[in-house]
């Protein structure tokens, strides 16, 4: 339907910060002309700025609040108390001296400032906020992956970024996804993306995956796993009863916050 279209349209650009018209009609499977006419009422309300080819937020709006942990890309982000509690969650999961990845999004990047108190992690990524967010913090030991950016999902992307990748032994991956389901799995909106992320779901360790409760039963473009191959699931909420039971036949840890 239009209105959830836009909705999930607004929710990417959150998250990716710039779409292209070519990119939205592949997700969505429709044509040029009903993404335009999504884009024409987006405009209308204010929330998008049309620019060749695509939209950008509007940042042509009244001075947000200060972002907690002092970092610019917090405050607009979607959802942001519901990723907050996701990420402390999270947080009791890292130990002293562990080495862990912290894949694309910010969810995951909210994370960093929730590890600041253990002694000599390691943190690998390719991740953008991550990267900016451990260097603002001045405690922890920083890999980037290197290779060439890629805007839309403030990351690096490449073959040098596998190849780095193959170089370490990582104990922990705090793993994203732009939506999922039982069907279809881990899912990302990027090809380049979902490549790397492939990879990480294949390499020894505990893979631990964080989500909002949004991106429940929305599949993206591709998939790059199952949620039975997750050793955790670290949620905001408890889910339905299908992914519930789902989780607990393949042997799946599932946390979420509890009120």
């Amino acid at each position: 339907m239009k209105v959830n279209r836009i909705r999930k349209i607004e929710e990417l650009l959150q998250d990716m910060h710039s779409l292209s018209i070519d990119y939205l009609c592949e997700y969505f499977n429709v044509s040029k002309n009903t993404i335009r006419r999504d884009i024409a009422e987006m405009d209308k309300n204010g929330c998008i700025k049309k620019v060749y080819g695509g939209i950008v937020i509007n940042t042509d709006e009244e001075p947000a609040p200060e972002p907690k942990h002092g970092h610019s890309w917090v405050i607009n982000t979607t959802n942001l108390e519901e990723k907050m509690e996701i990420a402390k969650l999270a947080a009791a999961l890292v130990e002293d001296e562990d080495v862990i990845y912290i894949d694309i999004g910010t969810t995951t990047a909210l994370l960093l400032p929730y590890i600041e108190k253990k002694k000599n992690v390691t943190i690998v990524t390719a991740n953008i906020h991550a990267i900016n967010a451990a260097v603002e913090a001045e405690k922890f030991n920083i890999i980037a992956t290197g290779g060439t950016l890629y805007p839309p999902s403030k990351a690096f992307v490449g073959p040098s970024v596998t190849r780095s990748l193959n170089m370490y032994n990582i104990s922990k991956f705090f793993m994203s996804t732009i939506g999922v389901s039982i069907e279809n799995g881990v899912t990302s909106a990027s090809p380049l993306d979902c490549e790397i992320q492939y990879l990480l779901a294949s390499k020894p360790g505990k893979h631990y995956l964080m989500m909002d409760s949004t991106k429940l039963d929305a599949p993206s473009l591709v998939s790059y796993g199952s949620l039975k191959d997750f050793d955790s699931v670290i949620m905001d909420r408890k889910p339905q009863q299908k992914y519930i039971d789902y989780l607990t036949e393949n042997g799946v840890e599932l946390i979420y916050h509890k009120d």
